[in-house]
């Protein structure tokens, strides 16, 4: 891994990568709220196996930059020894709660921001707020006292190829395995379905995917610094966790609402996580006036408004308790195989299903 390049040039590549991936989520309709809602109401797999595609591809692509040396997994916040199984579990839920009330995940609340969808603007003050309370507020002192003590510690990392390591198997066969075994499967689940291979299906997948791993390229290897001129340690341009980003879609919305705040503060900075915020935003407008879907929607009532705002804090909360949404900890941290991301990407979708569920009895009641 070699020296940084300027901090502009990290910047406006995470920039242009998250701008892709709000065109791609834009046109193909890339949906993890909608991959739930499609099986539980309809058994309908299309946009699941989009997701699935996604990961597939992300660790596919991490995992062949990190055998070949251009980035370390080990330096993101992901594989960290120490396993919240708690704040997994209840973050993933409530996330996966809060996104069916909002109307989609942090990553779609930006799209749909760029379409000129004004419930998701809404959506996402309300999720920028409640996460900036949970990181460092009242809720943050719930999180760290209460949710985080219950863990289990692993000597060497909390990955699988770690953890198959650990059961005596060599570490870079134990690595192959993973990545090949994970990454592959998931892949040819997604391709072996014919009534898949559609262009919106294989760009939203394909493309998503490849989004994730240009974002640990960019920040992972352009970005990395084996030894800052200043502190003299090794360092990740531009990055609020001082730890190599890629895409994830709750934290940056807190940091990109904390910048406009206080941005007479000069020690305040744009960073990577802030700069995908705005590129997401920018790819979603540019698709939808290129196509003509732009439209502006509001609430349809104040039921409509009081999910909204609910989901929004929901996912606000659980994004920072399980350090990732759909895409942070779904795809992004998937891809580096932490077993944290595993768990937190299913306490999502059980969360989202119970939710979903919750919906239709009402329905049905009602009805």
């Amino acid at each position: 891994m070699e020296a940084a390049v300027p901090t502009a040039t990290v910047l406006w590549l995470a920039f242009a990568v998250a701008f892709v991936f709000g065109a791609i989520g834009q046109k193909t309709h890339f949906c993890t709220m909608g991959a739930v809602s499609d099986i539980v109401n309809m058994g309908d797999w299309s946009r699941m196996r989009m997701w699935l595609l996604a990961i597939g591809i992300a660790i596919l692509g991490a995992g062949a930059l990190h055998a070949a040396g251009l980035i370390d997994l080990g330096k993101s916040i992901y594989r960290t020894p120490t396993f919240t199984w708690l704040a997994y579990l209840l973050g993933g839920f409530c996330f996966g709660v809060g996104m069916v009330l909002a109307s989609g995940c942090g990553g779609k609340t930006l799209i749909r921001i760029g379409s000129g969808n004004l419930k998701s603007l809404v959506v996402f003050l309300v999720l920028a707020i409640v996460a900036i309370i949970t990181m460092r507020g009242a809720l943050g002192v719930f999180r760290v006292k209460v949710l985080e003590p219950a863990a289990v510690y692993f000597p060497g990392g909390q990955d699988v190829p770690a953890l198959l390591a650990a059961a005596g198997m060599a570490p870079q066969t134990a690595f192959l395995l993973a990545v090949l075994g994970i990454g592959g499967g998931l892949t040819a689940f997604c391709l072996m379905k014919r009534d898949f291979w559609t262009l919106d299906n294989l760009l939203g997948g394909v493309g998503t995917g490849l989004a994730v791993v240009a974002g640990w390229y960019v920040s992972g290897h352009l970005g990395y610094l084996p030894e800052h001129p200043e502190t003299l340690q090794e360092a990740f341009v531009a990055t609020n966790s001082g730890r190599m980003e890629s895409l994830t879609f709750v934290a940056p919305q807190a940091y990109s609402l904390e910048l406009l705040m206080l941005w007479s503060d000069t020690s305040r900075k744009l960073t990577f996580a802030i700069a995908t915020v705005l590129g997401v935003i920018a790819g979603s407008l540019a698709w939808s006036l290129v196509s003509r879907s732009f439209r502006w929607e509001g609430f349809a009532s104040v039921e409509d408004t009081a999910n909204h705002l609910l989901g929004a804090a929901l996912m606000g909360f659980g994004g920072v308790t399980a350090m990732g949404c759909t895409v942070g900890q779904g795809i992004t941290g998937f891809s580096t195989l932490a077993l944290g991301s595993i768990v937190t990407f299913l306490a999502i979708v059980a969360g989202a299903a119970a939710a979903l569920k919750f919906q239709y009895w009402r329905l049905m009641r009602e009805a």
